[in-house]
Parts: structure tokens; sequence; C-alpha cells
């Protein structure tokens, strides 16, 4: 890679580094919240629970206006181009907006409660808890954007630090209110309360960035940041509401078919799923910063850029997605017994969904808004929709929650695969299929033997699972060098991308050195794949 190619993936591997870390920290903190939440309400309640967060969640979508990735991109192409005075206000502009509009829904929202409780969801009794619920979209907007300011910036460590904030506060108060005995209510208050905390830390943290940073006298007025970031955002903002009504469709179609049982269950495997978006939301939050600091008239470093980033998405993605299909009934009943007796099948289909990484679907979408090609991630997000709401309501009602999972799987292939061929099309870039292959093949292979030694150790769950996903991971780790999905050049550069990340690199330099070696015991070795 070139020297700039190599300076925006350290950017990219550094921002990428804190929003992972960080969303991983706050996922454990909120995965054992619900955990102890779920078991505490039972899956009646909790499925109330859930229910009750999807008229807020439904209607906080109308209030990014595509803002906040607007917000990414021209922060990030602003800096790479040195023009950092126009930061501050672009991001003070568009905040403001944000609260505006935040401020306008949460009234719709608390007003029509009782509305939108007995047609959208069925359930009249919802109501109370559906206002209480609404007071978060006022300081969610403020997060989500400050949020998105660090990220533009290359501040991701504030990122991470809001982050947390929010889970750890709204786990300390709903488990406190659900043991003093308000239930439901208790839950949806500590929900509330986590994003109050971390809307005032990371709002004043970014007004102390931003202070540092000049504004030229003649700076832009708010109406002309604002149709800058309009004309950017307006076709993402349409794609962000496809692509948020895909859960919250998911619910209404749960709530209509199913019982408050079964949905109950789908949450639980949800929530187990959360653990693969740890990975997958970091990542491409990190590249859409990296791909808007590329100049789109140099497509020979857009097409090497993409290729890499694809290929290491999916290096990180597949193995562990397929790890947690092999685990994922161990996995259910370790942590909850065996209450949530459908969650492991529907965790396992609902998996299936990252073995289109090695297509793009982690990776276009970035590509896209980072090249300001916003129109194409909406006919992305509109092809998935259409798609979506078709299936859904037939196969949910023949399928229960299988159904609808399958639905999504079907949904989602039609637009990643719109993407592609886009992206090949119009930028003709390239995707690794060979090195992709092996990627697929090598993580099914290395469940083999975890999958045996599963079904015939007489050892307790709990320990089967650690020993055998190591093993899984070792197997992994090792087969990649061997069928030489991964080069020496691409080793070397590693270290080079790390050197700002020193705890990553430390960390990685003992496995670096292990596949290194292997490589070179290669060297003179017939290619197995």
């Amino acid at each position: 890679m070139t020297d700039e190619l190599i300076k925006v993936a350290e950017d990219s591997a550094r921002g990428g580094f804190f929003l992972i870390s960080g969303t991983a920290l706050a996922t454990v903190i909120m995965a054992i919240a619900s955990i102890l939440i779920a078991g505490f309400l039972g899956e009646e309640l909790y499925g109330q629970y859930a229910l009750s967060l999807v008229v807020p969640e439904l209607l906080f979508l109308f209030t990014d206006l595509g803002i906040n990735q607007g917000i990414i991109k021209f922060t990030a192409s602003l800096r790479a181009k040195d023009e950092t005075n126009r930061i501050t206000k672009i991001i003070q502009h568009g905040l403001l907006l944000k609260a505006f509009t935040g401020i306008a829904i949460f009234i719709v929202s608390y007003a029509f409660a009782d509305f939108l409780a007995s047609t959208l969801l069925q359930r009249p009794e919802l109501t109370f808890y559906i206002r209480i619920a609404s007071l978060a979209i006022l300081f969610q907007v403020i997060f989500t954007t400050t949020t998105s300011a660090f990220i533009g910036l290359d501040k991701t460590e504030y990122n991470a630090l809001t982050t947390n904030i929010n889970a750890i506060t709204k786990t300390i108060i709903a488990l406190a209110l659900v043991l003093l005995g308000l239930s439901v209510a208790g839950a949806i208050i500590g929900y509330v309360a986590g994003y109050i905390t971390a809307a005032v830390v990371g709002a004043s943290i970014l007004l102390f960035v931003l202070h540092r940073k000049q504004s030229v006298k003649n700076s832009p007025r708010f109406t002309d940041d604002i149709k800058t970031l309009m004309r950017y955002g307006t076709p993402l903002y349409m794609s962000l509401l496809f692509v948020g009504f895909v859960p919250l469709y998911q619910n209404v179609m749960l709530a209509i078919f199913t019982t408050d049982a079964i949905i109950g269950n789908y949450k639980v495997a949800i929530n187990f799923a959360t653990l693969l978006t740890v990975l997958s939301i970091p990542i491409t939050s990190a590249l859409l910063p990296s791909f808007s600091k590329l100049d789109s008239s140099t497509n020979q470093k857009i097409k090497t850029f993409f290729k890499l980033a694809n290929k290491y998405t999916a290096i990180i993605i597949i193995p562990i997605a397929v790890l947690i299909i092999v685990f994922s009934k161990e996995i259910v009943q370790i942590i909850y017994g065996s209450k949530y007796q459908s969650a492991s099948l529907f965790l396992a289909i609902y998996c299936l969904l990252y073995f289109l990484v090695g297509l793009g679907y982690l990776t276009l979408t970035s590509l896209f808004n980072g090249l300001g090609e916003t129109k194409t991630t909406l006919k992305i997000s509109l092809i998935t929709f259409v798609t979506l709401a078709t299936l859904s309501p037939i196969l949910t009602k023949t399928y229960s929650v299988p159904g609808l999972i399958i639905a999504f799987l079907v949904a989602s292939t039609a637009g990643t695969s719109y993407g592609s061929y886009t992206a090949r099309k119009k930028f003709q870039l390239e995707f690794d299929m060979k090195a992709l292959t092996k990627i697929y093949l090598i993580s099914i292979i290395s469940s083999i033997l975890p999958l045996l030694l599963l079904e015939t150790s007489p050892m307790p769950k709990l320990f089967n699972v650690g020993a055998t996903a190591l093993l899984y991971l070792f197997t992994y780790i090792t087969l990649i060098p061997i069928t030489r999905t991964i080069n020496s050049t691409e080793l070397k550069t590693i270290p080079q991308i790390l050197h700002k990340i020193k705890p990553l690199a430390i960390l990685l330099q003992p496995l670096i050195m292990y596949q290194q070696k292997i490589l070179d015991h290669q060297k003179s070795a017939p290619k197995l794949v």
C-alpha cells in the first residue's frame, strides 16, 4: 500500500479499535443487564418491555435527517483537506437542527402514545410505558449526534466513553428499579436515564473539543451548512428510515402473528446476535471517514483500499458467525437454562446474515457514503425493505419467527447483491474472491473437530464450550497462513497500521509471528487451496 493508504488504514484501525472496544464493553454490560432483567421479569413481561420501546424507536428514526452521517463525512473530508476552520460550525449547526427535530418527535410520541399502542402494537395497556420511553428521544438525539461528531473528528475514544456511560447508567438504574418492584416501568426508566446521562456528558466533551478549534469570521451561515448536510444526507435519511424500519416492522409482524412468549425468545436471540454487531457496526462506522478521506478521482486507491477492507472484515466476522452458530444451543442454555427453548434456533438462523460479509454487506455502504454516492445507499435500502415487507407477513404467518428471519436474510441478500453489482460497474471494484472462498471454507472446516468434541466430551457444558471455542480459533488462525489466505507482505503491513494502538499491537504480535513462521515454512511447499 502507498503511504497515503497506510495513513488512512492507521486512522481506520485506531477508530475501529476504540469503537469496537467501547462497543464490546457496553454490549457486555447491556447483555448482563438484559439477562438479569429477562430473568427477573420473565418471558411475558420481558416481551412487553421490548414492545414498549418499539414506538419511540420507530419515531426516533425520523429525527436523523441524514445529519449524523453528514457530520462524519464532512468532518473527516474537511480534516483531510486541512480545512479545520469549518468543522466547528458544521457540527454546531447539525446538532442544533437535530435538537429541534428531537423535540418535535418527542411531542408526537407522547401525545399519540395511546393511539400507537392500540393500532400499531394492538396492546393499549402499553400506553403508559410508551410515554415514559418517549423521553429518551430528546436525549438520544443529542447522544447519537455527539458520538457521530467524535467519529468524524477521529476522537473515537470519547465515543467509547459516552457509549459506556450510557450502558452503565442504564444497567444500574434499570436493575435497581426492577428489584424495587417497578417491573417493566423500572426497566424503561433505566433505559431513559442512560441516554440522559450520556447526552449530557457527550455534549460537554464535544463543546470542549470544539472550543479548541478556531472558526473563521466569515464561516458559512446556518442555512448554508444545513443545505450542504441535507443535500448529502437526504438520501441517507430515507435509507436510514428503511433500515430502521426493519427491526420495528419485524416487531410489528411478531406482535400480530405470535405470542409475547415467542417474542421474548426472539429478543433473547437478538441479544446474543449483538455479539456480532459489536464488531460489525464499529467496522462500518470506522470505514466511513476512511473512504471520505480518499479522493474519488484516484480510482486505483479506492479499489485497493476497498478490496483489503472487505477481505479483512470477512476474516474477522465470518469465523465468529460460524462459532456462534455452532454453540448457539449451549450459549442459550448456559445463560438462560431451559426457560427460552426456541432462542437457540432463532440465533443460529439469524447469524447466517453475516455470511453476506464477503459480498460487501458491511463495507459497501461505507464506500458509497464516503464517496458521496448516497443515492446508491438509498437504492440498497429500498430493495432490502421492499423485499422484506413483501415476504415477512407471508413467512411469519406460516413459519413464525424462523419465517421472519428467513425473509430478512433474503431481503438482505437482494440489497447487498445490488450494491455489489453497482460497485463493480461504477467503480470497477474487485472482490478478492479467491481469498474470500478460502475464508468461508476455513471457517466451516475449523468447526468440525470442535463439534465432534462438543458432542462426545463428558466434561461440564461451560468447560466444553470454552475449550472447543479455543480449539476452533486456533485451527482457524493456523489454516489462514497455511492456505495463503494472507501473505507475508500483508502480515508485515499490519504492525505499521497498528503502531498507534500499542495494546492491540502487543497483543497481536505473537499471532503475527506465529503466522509468519507458517508462511516461511510454506514458501517452498505447493499451495493447498
